[in-house]
């Protein structure tokens, strides 16, 4: 990223780093409490819990990924994380994949959300990305909203069958 960190009157936007991990494990597992925790019975909600500060350390530390924290009064309040795909055969362009973002709810109205998804977007043309893309889940409609209001649109539909194989489907 080459602008420097963006800030309001209550939070800042700017590169994680390495001692923000326990702040961006407590994001992430708030995410998965508020989103997948909530809307799809194959995650597992606990997996940033055992798993997230490897993830966060080894994304740090890899440059075809992105990860952002939201800061204010010296604790990360949220993240943004995100990364590259390279062309291949079938798809020939670099792609990159907004994979999760959060921001505690009582920083929402900060604007953070937004400022994230404008400091990845411009991490991708740096980057060389032909487009940029995020998921959603379809009873998500809030966060539908969000990044459509962030110039996101839909390309896509994912339809599940649930085969009830042993998950409490």
């Amino acid at each position: 990223m080459t602008e420097p960190a963006t800030s309001d009157r209550t939070t800042t936007v700017r590169p994680a780093r390495t001692d923000d991990i326990p702040g961006l494990v407590a994001s992430s597992t708030a995410l998965f409490a508020e989103d997948a925790g909530t809307r799809d019975p194959s995650v597992d909600a606990d997996w940033p819990r055992e798993h997230a500060a490897a993830s966060f350390a080894a994304a740090l530390d890899d440059p075809a990924r992105l990860v952002l924290a939201v800061e204010h009064a010296g604790a990360v309040v949220g993240h943004l994380t995100g990364s590259l795909t390279e062309p291949t055969a079938m798809r020939p362009v670099k792609a990159a994949t907004l994979i999760s973002v959060y921001v505690r709810p009582a920083h929402r109205s900060s604007g953070a959300g937004a400022r994230l998804v404008d400091a990845f977007v411009r991490w991708a043309g740096e980057q060389g990305a032909a487009h940029a893309e995020v998921t959603a889940y379809a009873a998500n409609t809030d966060a539908i909203r969000f990044y459509e209001r962030n110039g996101f649109a839909p390309q896509s539909l994912t339809l599940r069958l649930s085969l009830g194989t042993g998950l409490g489907l």
